[in-house]
């Protein structure tokens, strides 16, 4: 049976409804896309006489409930702020008439149990045949686009011709030459989330890596591999080539630093040491790059285009892609010098000693000003800092891409930086702009560390995964034995860990970097998730049942309470996904689906598919089948690259 047949034959049993009366009265409902818009209109339209409150007024408190046995809609009465009444009285004496017969909710309607009160708290419970016949089709038939909803990204949901919404999602955001670390990593997972998010709300997502490319320390590199490079270690492994020989020219820096100082306590004339030390030779180098010199751009450029080579394997490897590398090198010089002067002549910025500062506690009253305290933008000897360069970007951005909302994946050390930024957009005059940025931020990983104190990195931490997952896979003869691809499944395995380990609590917590925890395939982990999948997959290959076959299954036989459950918590779905783009919280879907693989896995001992009689075969495997496709999608939008065996 189609879902649109079973959506029609629903709607007709309640009193008209149409797709289009619907719209007209809830605008912002799609049943066809989202099946539990259709129950709270109708637990709206059905309360209205019982409560005297409008529908329209009822219909946007109907919330869904976390937890089954709690029902499956919820209406909070205190949020209809009803003067003169307390809740918990309303709330009983509401539930009392909707269950006597005058009132509605009679035996036989067709989506609901008769509702019950607890306190100020409405519950609803589903039936279950209803729902069966219109889920489990709907989910089949959409497939990957179940849980997304274009119309949220539309400018105007009421007219799709003046099209989509634009959100440019800025981050991971590396430094070059330098290999990825686990800031970087934390951005990269949450910003790809992001923008898969937006994306299936029917945004148009633009994703931009802002590089770290710009600076005297691409002077300090240079100077480095004209002494030490290696043409054949740039080319087989250019990020860790070039690290290496900044880790090297860097320490010799620091020495040399720590002689001169030596020598000027001794009273030794410096001053030639000085003028002709490495730091001074970077300073030079890079105002080499500033002026535009062909032969420095040129080796910076090189370094540039190998490590972003790099970069995107390590990308391709985590499912994610980039539409711009943008970068702090993409600011002219220009563009900093017309924000300056700009900002000079509304009076934002002042001299200090030399430098170009902004002093928001005499720019903004109260506790705002001392919050966002002082800025500098400009240092003594001309030097452009990263604020100024970050306001000229900003505005330069807006100018391209015309975006509706902009969002900055940065570690929330950087909350401060990112607070000054937004301010001067809107002391600037550019309110508007200043309302469409937003800063998502995230807690460090703590334990990312080697024994010596030094940074791990990302490529080092996934081959560890990798290789431990491998290890864990070959314990298992018979299973690894049916893997095509054992070194590929333990890398995808791998991958997985780190990143739900990652998503697992909310991001503005620090977490503990835990290999042993990540990679089990006990409790609530990346593995755990995979071997969720594969299992559905794999009864799936075993029941060897047609598409067409599942789509002429009778759903009416799904009667046993853990077959509802699962339909119950698949009908979550794209609720969950709109209550995310609330959230912005890679969890919000994470436990999701650790809630709805536990229900499945319940199911097992008394669902039997192989085995059973034909019509409760293909009624069992049609459920498991949209299971499967809910667990896939959600993993999707995480970033995971779900497993078939």
């Amino acid at each position: 049976m189609a879902s649109t047949s079973s959506l029609a034959q629903l709607l007709s049993k309640l009193d008209g409804l149409t797709l289009e009366s619907i719209a007209d009265t809830f605008p912002t409902t799609h049943p066809d896309i989202n099946p539990f818009d259709l129950y709270r209109v109708h637990i709206a339209r059905v309360l209205a006489p019982i409560t005297g409150v409008a529908a329209d007024k009822i219909h946007p408190v109907i919330a869904w409930t976390n937890s089954l046995d709690k029902g499956d809609f919820v209406l909070p009465v205190p949020a209809l702020r009803i003067k003169g009444a307390k809740p918990d009285v309303l709330g009983a004496e509401w539930a009392a008439k909707a269950r006597k017969e005058q009132y509605p909710f009679p035996e036989d309607d067709p989506l609901l149990e008769k509702p019950t009160a607890s306190g100020p708290w409405i519950s609803f419970f589903v039936k279950g045949t209803a729902l069966n016949e219109l889920i489990i089709p709907m989910v089949r038939q959409r497939g990957l686009e179940y849980g997304s909803n274009p119309f949220l990204g539309l400018k105007d949901p009421q007219d799709p011709s003046k099209g989509q919404k634009r959100i440019i999602v800025e981050f991971s955001s590396p430094n070059i030459a330098k290999p990825f670390h686990a800031g970087h990593l934390r951005s990269t997972i949450i910003g790809s989330f992001l923008a898969n998010l937006y994306e299936g709300a029917g945004w148009d997502v633009v994703r931009i890596n802002y590089l770290g490319d710009w600076g005297k320390q691409y002077g300090l590199l240079a100077l480095s591999y004209e002494r030490y490079g290696n043409e054949e270690e740039l080319q087989k492994d250019p990020i860790n080539h070039l690290f290496h020989l900044y880790v090297r020219i860097s320490a010799e820096k620091e020495a040399e630093k720590e002689a001169i100082e030596a020598k000027k306590k001794e009273g030794e004339d410096v001053t030639e040491l000085e003028a002709n030390c490495l730091d001074e030779q970077a300073r030079r180098y890079f105002k080499k790059m500033t002026d535009r010199d062909e032969s420095a751009l040129a080796l910076w450029k090189r370094f540039r285009d190998l490590s972003i080579v790099r970069y995107k394997d390590t990308y391709a490897r985590l499912n994610i892609h980039f539409d711009s590398y943008s970068g702090e090198s993409q600011v002219s010089e220009e563009a900093m010098a017309k924000v300056a002067k700009e900002m000079a002549e509304k009076g934002i910025t002042r001299e200090d000693n030399g430098a170009v500062i902004i002093d928001f506690t005499e720019l903004l009253p109260g506790k705002e000003g001392k919050r966002l305290g002082k800025a500098v933008l400009r240092k003594r000897d001309g030097t452009a800092l990263y604020l100024t360069r970050d306001i000229a970007e900003l505005l330069d951005r807006y100018e391209k891409y015309n975006f509706d909302h902009m969002i900055y994946v940065v570690a929330s050390q950087q909350d401060l930086h990112l607070q000054q930024l937004f301010k001067i957009i809107e002391l600037l005059g550019y309110k508007d702009i200043a309302k469409r940025v937003q800063h998502i931020n995230f807690g460090m990983v703590l334990g990312m560390s080697t024994r010596k104190g030094t940074v791990k990195f990302l490529d080092d931490i996934l081959k560890d995964c990798a290789d431990h997952m491998h290890e864990v896979m070959k314990k298992n003869d018979a299973k690894y034995s049916q893997v095509e691809n054992p070194i590929h499944t333990a890398d995808t395995l791998g991958i997985s860990s780190v990143m739900t380990q990652d998503m697992s609590g909310k991001r503005g917590n620090n977490y503990t970097f835990d290999l042993a925890t990540m990679t089990s395939f006990e409790g609530d982990t990346g593995p755990y998730l995979q071997y969720a999948h594969t299992r559905l997959s794999s009864i799936k290959r075993r029941a060897n049942l047609s598409d067409e076959e599942l789509a002429k299954a009778d759903l009416s036989l799904l009667a046993e309470p853990y077959a509802v459950n699962i339909v119950r918590m698949l009908a979550q779905w794209p609720d969950v996904v709109q209550n995310t783009l609330r959230t912005l919280e890679p969890t919000t879907v994470l436990t999701y689906l650790f809630r709805l693989t536990h229900v499945i896995s319940t199911s097992y001992d008394h669902l039997q598919v192989v085995g059973s009689e034909p019509a409760l075969m293909a009624a069992r495997m049609a459920l498991y089948d949209a299971s499967r496709i809910v667990v896939a999608n959600g993993m999707r939008l995480l970033g995971l690259s779900p497993l078939q065996r």
